[in-house]
């Protein structure tokens, strides 16, 4: 099983959700260090449904098709929690293009780390108060790291040279 597949059937756990509403909640819960698309979503929806991981539910909202986790779902992410530490990967386009931005003239290298700067100050704010507001202890560890690698992006953002 993929991430993303896993992700999924993890969200699902709390509940029925349509495709947007698990979009939504991919963003919410765990956007800051893993990112799940929309087309993500809506590719792994008809797997997952094909080998019997999750059933259709109720239709939501304005007819939206709602997804419900089965028992073979629920076992198939509990086997895939105990499967083992894997190697995490970075992959991050901004780090991707601050690898290269030596390549770039010095005014779109300004324009490339003023609008990372930007975009991480803003999730800085959200990753702070999401860590604040947590509960759970397992959360609140991940809530915490979303807060130190944002901060570590700015801190490579800042070393980046005029």
């Amino acid at each position: 099983m993929n991430a993303t597949a896993a992700a999924l059937l993890g969200l699902l756990h709390e509940g029925p959700m349509s495709g947007s509403q698990l979009v939504t909640a991919a963003g919410d819960r765990f956007g800051a260090f893993f990112s799940v698309t929309r087309s993500q979503v809506y590719r792994e929806l008809p797997a997952l449904l094909s080998a019997g991981l999750l059933e259709p539910g109720r239709p939501g909202p304005r007819a939206a098709r709602t997804y419900v986790l089965t028992s073979a779902g629920r076992r198939a992410f509990s086997r895939w929690l105990r499967s083992g530490p894997a190697a995490d990967p970075l992959r991050s386009p901004l780090v991707l293009r601050l690898l290269h931005a030596g390549r770039l003239s010095a005014a779109q290298r300004a324009e490339l780390v003023a609008a990372g700067r930007e975009a991480y100050t803003a999730r800085l704010a959200a990753t702070r108060a999401a860590a604040r507001g947590e509960r759970d202890p397992y959360r609140k560890a991940v809530a915490d790291f979303a807060v130190a690698h944002v901060r570590a992006v700015l801190k490579l953002l800042d070393a980046i040279p005029e």
